[in-house]
């Protein structure tokens, strides 16, 4: 679990992980568009505790009843709420039908992806599994730009993030699942690069990124949330 003096010590470095995943800058215009730019105060208002719980819920320290270890049960977690908020996010967008041509035919076809990477991660935790967070996306999903720029920062999110965890799993077998779902990530998000007209690849290297800052960077978007929400000017649409 993030500590408060852990959350602290990552929020001078967070700003530098934005920039090393968020290479063209979409996770952050993102933000700043919704007025949800993180302050050093607004990041540690929330409890330490809170972050974790809302993130990733609370994980089981005994063994799973499936025979994964208390930590992959807790990586494997960590990227099932990834998974969650991907799906949920293309999801959404096709049920607010605001995207067109490519856009909207790559959103069916990676959002089916996503819900398909949900659904093998359900089954292989059972019980263990935390629930689905509620999300909102505060009407990114309803404009072609916003959504775009939207996709490519998760996509980018979640090829650092599987990055990161794989060499810390335990069971081969999990690793070679996370293995075959971060070759997936990566093409989605050459994908979405490709159709923001940004450079697919613009480095030889990638960067793993640690669990924790990944962590403050979903929490820094503010797109989960404790209750669904809708606005007046806008129809209810689906938040997770």
């Amino acid at each position: 679990m993030i500590t408060k003096g852990a959350l602290e010590d990552s929020f001078s470095d967070l700003e530098g992980l934005i920039e090393a995943v968020d290479v063209e800058g979409c996770l952050r215009e993102t933000r700043e568009s919704a007025g949800r730019a993180p302050t050093r105060s607004g990041f540690l208002g929330a409890s330490a505790a809170g972050v974790a719980t809302v993130l990733l819920g609370v994980v089981p320290r005994a063994r799973a009843a499936t025979g994964l270890s208390a930590s992959d049960v807790s990586i494997l977690n960590y990227a099932l709420v990834l998974e969650y908020l991907q799906a949920s996010f293309y999801t959404e967008a096709e049920q607010a039908g605001a995207l067109t041509g490519k856009t909207a035919q790559a959103a069916r076809v990676i959002g089916a992806t996503e819900r398909a990477h949900v659904a093998a991660f359900l089954k292989l935790l059972g019980p263990q599994a935390v629930k689905r967070p509620i999300f909102d996306f505060q009407g990114v999903t309803e404009r072609q730009r916003a959504f775009l720029k939207t996709a490519v920062a998760f996509e980018d999110l979640a090829v650092a993030a599987y990055k990161g965890q794989a060499p810390r799993l335990r069971s081969r077998s999990v690793l070679a699942a996370a293995v075959g779902i971060h070759s997936v990530e990566a093409r989605h998000a050459a994908w979405m690069r490709e159709l923001f007209r940004i450079k697919p690849a613009v480095r030889a290297f990638d960067p793993p990124a640690p669990r924790a800052h990944i962590e403050a960077i979903v929490a820094s978007t503010h797109f989960i949330v404790a209750r669904p929400q809708t606005k007046a000017t806008r129809k209810p649409k689906y938040t997770g």
